[in-house]
C-alpha cells in the first residue's frame, strides 16, 4: 500500500487511532510537505521527514530524516522540528548527510560518555547508575569503545556476549545496557531507531538464587542480633602475629555492632523490604498513628508499607538525628551499607553466604507459610506484577502440606501398619 493513500493533518487523536496492520506504511500530513508518521509491521510510531536537498528540483535524491518516536515527541514538537529542518534545506544544507556524518564519525566510547552524562545520571537510580557504570567502564567500551557506534554488528555483540559466559547473570545485564546505550542513540539521532545490534542476542538461562531461613535459622539470627547489641560479638587474632601482646584478652575480644546497624536489620526482616528502602529511610515518610512507611520511590515507584507491631517498636526506639532514619557518618546523608555488621552477625550466628536480600525472600517464605495468597504476599512486598510475586508459589503449598499430612496419618492409623510413625501436624 503506497504512502500516497494515507495523507491526513497528524494530531495525537489521529495519531493514537492508527493501528498496524502488518507491514510497514507512511502517513503523509496533509499540512507540511514531506512531513509524515512511519509506523512499523507491529504499530511502532515516529516521525519522519522526507526531502530533496538542494535547488535541482525534481532531479535530486530524496532524503529521509528520522525526527523521534512518538510518545516521547508530540505531533507539534515533531512539525516544529520538521519546519526548522525544511529551512535548512531551503538555504542549501543536507541534514540527512549530516545526520549520517555525525553517525559515521562517532565512536562508542564518546557516545557512551554523553548517554552517562545526559541520561543516566539524570533519569536512573544511584543502584542502576552503578551497574551501567561498571558496564560501560569494564566491559563495554573495552570491547567496542575505539569502534564507530554503525560499525557493531549482531554478531559482534553475540560473540561479546559469549566471552562472559562464565558469569552469566552479569553477561545478560551487560547486553541489557548496551541495548539500552543503542535505544538512546536512536532516540538522539546518533543511528537510525531501528539500529540496535543487541536485538534479539539469546541471553543465558539465570539459576535464581533463593535462600529462606528456617525457624531455627530466625531463632539463631535473633540470638545474634541480641548478643551484637549488648555484650559484643567475640573475634579471634592471630596468636603468631608479634603485636598479639598488645591484643586485649581473650575474655575481652568482643565487637558490639552500632544499635542502629542492628535496628536496621531487624527493620528489614520484619518488613521484607529491600536494603535501599531501609537505609534511604526519611523520618518524614514514617506515619507511626497509621504505622505505615510512605516510600515515594521505591525500585517500583511510589510504595506504601505496612509496619507490624515489631517494626513500629524498632522505630520509636531509635533517636532522631537529621533527616534520615539510619543516617551515615555524615548526618544529612544516609548508611552506606551494612556490609561489616552483616558479615560479623551471620558468621557468629553460623549463616555464611546469606544476604541482605534473602531477609526479602525469608519474609515471603514466612507470610506463604502461614497461608497468605500470592496476591497479599504481592501487596506487602510492594510487587507491580504478579510475574514477580509467582516466584513463591511453591511456597504457597503449606496449608496443602499439613492437609495431606493429616489425611495420610489418619489412613495410616487406620492400617495399623507396623513402620508407620506418626509424625506430629
Amino acid at each position: 500500500m503506497s504512502s500516497a493513500q494515507f495523507r491526513k493533518r497528524l494530531t495525537k487523536h489521529t495519531i493514537k487511532s492508527v493501528t498496524a496492520n502488518g507491514r510497514r506504511f507512511v502517513i503523509l500530513d496533509s499540512a507540511i510537505p514531506g512531513f509524515g508518521l512511519t509506523v512499523s509491521s507491529t504499530g511502532a510510531k515516529s516521525f519522519i521527514l522526507r526531502y530533496r536537498p538542494g535547488r535541482v528540483g525534481r532531479s535530486a535524491p530524496k532524503r529521509f530524516v528520522t525526527i523521534g518516536r512518538f510518545g516521547p515527541v508530540t505531533p507539534e514538537q515533531a512539525r516544529k522540528h520538521a519546519i526548522e529542518i525544511l529551512g535548512e534545506v531551503a538555504k542549501g544544507k543536507d541534514p540527512a548527510a549530516e545526520y549520517r556524518e555525525d553517525r559515521e564519525t562517532v565512536t562508542v566510547a564518546d557516545a557512551a560518555q554523553q548517554f552517562m552524562s545526559t541520561h543516566v545520571e539524570h533519569k536512573c537510580k544511584r543502584k542502576t547508575q552503578e551497574l551501567y557504570r561498571y558496564a560501560m567502564e569494564h566491559k563495554i567500551i573495552p570491547a567496542f569503545g575505539k569502534r564507530k557506534l554503525l560499525q557493531v554488528s549482531r554478531i559482534d555483540v553475540a560473540n561479546f556476549h559469549h566471552m562472559l559466559r562464565a558469569a552469566p547473570f552479569m553477561a545478560n545485564r551487560v547486553i541489557g545496557v548496551l541495548g539500552s546505550f543503542y535505544s538512546w542513540a536512536g532516540r538522539r539521532g546518533l543511528v537510525q531507531e531501528d539500529f540496535n545490534p543487541t536485538r534479539r542476542t539469546e541471553k543465558f538461562r539465570e539459576s535464581r538464587r533463593e535462600r529462606f531461613l528456617s525457624e531455627d535459622e530466625f531463632a539463631r539470627l535473633g540470638t545474634v542480633l541480641r548478643e551484637a547489641e549488648s555484650i559484643g560479638i567475640p573475634y579471634e587474632v592471630d596468636e603468631t602475629r608479634p603485636t598479639v601482646k598488645h591484643a586485649p584478652k581473650p575474655e575481652n575480644r568482643r565487637v558490639i555492632v552500632a544499635p542502629d546497624a542492628v535496628a536496621a536489620i531487624r527493620l528489614l526482616i520484619f518488613t521484607g523490604c529491600r536494603l535501599r528502602e531501609i537505609l534511604n529511610l526519611r523520618w518524614q515518610e514514617v506515619d507511626f498513628q497509621r504505622g505505615l512507611l510512605l516510600l515515594p520511590d521505591s525500585k517500583t515507584g511510589r510504595k506504601t508499607v505496612v509496619l507490624g507491631v515489631p517494626a513500629v517498636a524498632v522505630l520509636k526506639n531509635l533517636p532522631h538525628v537529621g533527616d534520615y532514619v539510619f543516617p551515615g557518618t555524615d548526618s544529612t546523608k544516609p548508611r552506606s551499607d551494612l556490609k561489616r555488621p552483616w558479615s560479623l552477625i551471620t558468621r557468629r550466628a553460623g549463616l555464611t553466604g546469606l544476604r541482605v536480600h534473602d531477609l526479602r525472600h525469608s519474609y515471603a517464605s514466612v507470610a506463604a507459610g502461614a497461608g497468605l495468597g500470592l496476591p497479599i504476599i504481592g501487596k506487602l512486598l510492594g510487587h507491580t506484577q504478579p510475574s514477580t510475586t509467582a516466584r513463591y508459589a511453591h511456597l504457597a503449598d503449606h496449608p496443602l502440606r499439613l492437609a495431606s499430612e493429616a489425611v495420610a496419618v489418619e489412613i495410616a492409623t487406620a492400617m495399623e501398619r507396623e513402620w508407620f510413625v506418626a509424625i506430629p501436624v
